[in-house]
């Protein structure tokens, strides 16, 4: 059955509306994969903040050109899944790149960070990141490093002097009973 251009207008409005809200995406081919896998994959990359979805080539190169993007036509060929990161961009390329290996029919083709390309090797590697929870406990704890050094050198000499005033009074009180 043939798509109405209206329906073909809004699902392209559709896609590009994601591709400009996402942090990430990762563009793979599903071909081969049975619906079983298909819900489970679509099951992890929600757990991870993010959406899996099936999309028509020649509709998907329209809504990268109407969001400003740059889509390589040949990434855009064969079956084409998008994966969009909405919320935490290495967990998302983290659940794609796993199922992946577990899965001979999920190939990683290429994907965008920020809008920006990225191979399939460089989304290896954004899976390869820490959360980003992760990531903010270590920016926290960079951060208040050099706070807590100073807090502890700063308190350093009250604590020695009041050391010794414990350690001039101790005895005369141990002597005197």
């Amino acid at each position: 059955m043939a798509i109405t251009k209206e329906r073909k207008n809004a699902l392209i409005d559709e896609y590009s509306d994601w591709l400009l809200k996402s942090k990430a995406l990762v563009i793979s081919t599903y071909a081969g994969m049975s619906m079983k896998d298909l819900d489970a994959l679509r099951s992890k990359v929600r757990e991870a903040g993010g959406e899996f979805h099936v999309l028509k080539n020649t509709l998907a190169v329209l809504a990268f050109q109407q969001a400003g993007m740059p889509g390589p036509r040949q990434v855009f060929e064969g079956s084409t899944a998008v994966a969009f990161a909405f919320q935490d961009a290495p967990a998302m390329a983290k659940a794609m790149t796993e199922f992946a290996k577990t899965s001979d029919a999920l190939k990683i083709k290429a994907g965008f960070l920020d809008k920006q390309p990225i191979t399939a090797d460089g989304v290896k590697a954004l899976a390869d990141l820490p959360p980003l929870r992760v990531m903010r406990a270590q920016l926290l704890g960079t951060l208040l490093a050099p706070a807590s050094q100073l807090v502890r050198l700063l308190a350093e000499p009250g604590r020695q002097i009041a050391a010794v005033i414990k350690a001039k009074y101790e005895p005369a009180e141990t002597t005197a009973a």
